[in-house]
């Protein structure tokens, strides 16, 4: 199912104790043993304090997380501070500048079982942090496909009104960004409701997901949303949305954007659904984005950044695009093959 991160502002010490409070009690939701929260608390209180220091502050993400059966926390950072010009050598313990990011860096790499660094000067700066319960064995099977997302709550809310859900097995790859109407309780609780209608549907093409889900959440405020549903012998991709959803595919040999219906799922959702499906080829990724982003985005932005993990562009694109006056949701899939 999806989930949304959980925002905290990093703008200011005086809230870093109640930072590290939240971020720990979300942690011990799960099975960690008191030596991996201790790391945890540390990872946090380092990215709090860089923030302040080096980039005049910034905000932190935290959210459970389940992968190759491990469960763990994904904690993550974003600031528009001036950047760090040569990351290894800020990484290395010791090293430190009063205009970039220095000592914490290398106290978080080591405590983290995924660490990932990203920034460019004059930009800013987009950090990534795993920990599992307990320490991930050091060759996983590789996925068949990387599927990332971020997504938060309209500033000042605690529901969120956009999710993110995505099924795979041996032979499909289901994805289904919504967005409920407006903010708060009743637009997350409407899709939420069609996460779970997602979760149960036996389709396989979006018009028909669609047409499940608008059936299933009839008694709610309604939602925009885009399936994707890719078949992995045929090495085709389905596509079909209603309502404000951004999609755009990237590839080596063509880059296009999805155009959704018109409509409301759950309201009035348009006798005509047509599918439009598109190849997958090497190096192709696929990005869905809601409206809380202002449209135009681009991620040949942010070079070099598809070597990283996906989430990393996600955060970037929400740090850069992100109104700020309604949830904001990013969901980034790419095929391995």
């Amino acid at each position: 199912m999806g989930n949304a991160h959980v925002l905290f502002k990093a703008n200011d010490r005086s809230y870093f104790a109640i930072l590290k409070k939240e971020i720990r009690a979300l942690a011990l939701t799960l099975n960690f043993s008191e030596r991996r929260i201790s790391e945890i608390d540390i990872i946090v209180a380092e990215m709090a304090t860089n923030l302040v220091k080096h980039a005049g502050g910034g905000q932190i993400l935290a959210k459970l997380i389940r992968e190759n059966d491990l469960d763990g926390i994904e904690i993550m950072s974003m600031d528009n501070g001036p950047g760090i010009a040569d990351i290894n050598k800020m990484v290395r313990d010791g090293e430190t500048t009063k205009s970039t990011l220095g000592l914490g860096l290398g106290a978080m790499q080591r405590l983290s079982d995924t660490f990932q660094i990203y920034s460019q000067k004059n930009w800013g700066t987009v950090i990534l942090c795993r920990k599992y319960v307990k320490e991930p064995p050091g060759h996983a099977k590789q996925p068949a496909a990387e599927i990332r997302s971020v997504v938060i709550p309209k500033p000042g809310e605690t529901k969120c009104g956009d999710s993110f859900f995505h099924i795979a097995n041996k032979n499909h790859i289901k994805l289904f960004l919504a967005d409920g109407l407006g903010h708060g309780a009743e637009a997350a609780r409407a899709v939420q409701e069609a996460g779970m209608a997602f979760a149960i549907c036996q389709e396989l093409h979006p018009p028909d997901i669609l047409r499940f889900i608008n059936s299933s959440v009839r008694k709610t405020r309604g939602l925009v949303g885009m399936v994707a549903v890719y078949d992995i012998a045929k090495k085709i991709w389905e596509i079909c949305g209603v309502g404000n959803i951004t999609t755009k595919i990237n590839g080596p040999s063509v880059s296009k954007n999805y155009m959704s219906y018109n409509g409301i799922i759950g309201l009035n959702v348009p006798r005509l659904l047509h599918t439009q499906t598109f190849m997958h080829e090497k190096g192709q990724y696929m990005i869905m984005c809601s409206d809380g982003l202002r449209s135009r985005w681009d991620p040949l932005k942010y070079p070099g950044i598809l070597r990283y993990d996906l989430s990393m562009l996600a955060l970037s694109l929400i740090k850069d695009f992100s109104r700020n006056t309604d949830d904001a949701s990013v969901a980034i899939c790419k095929i391995n093959n």
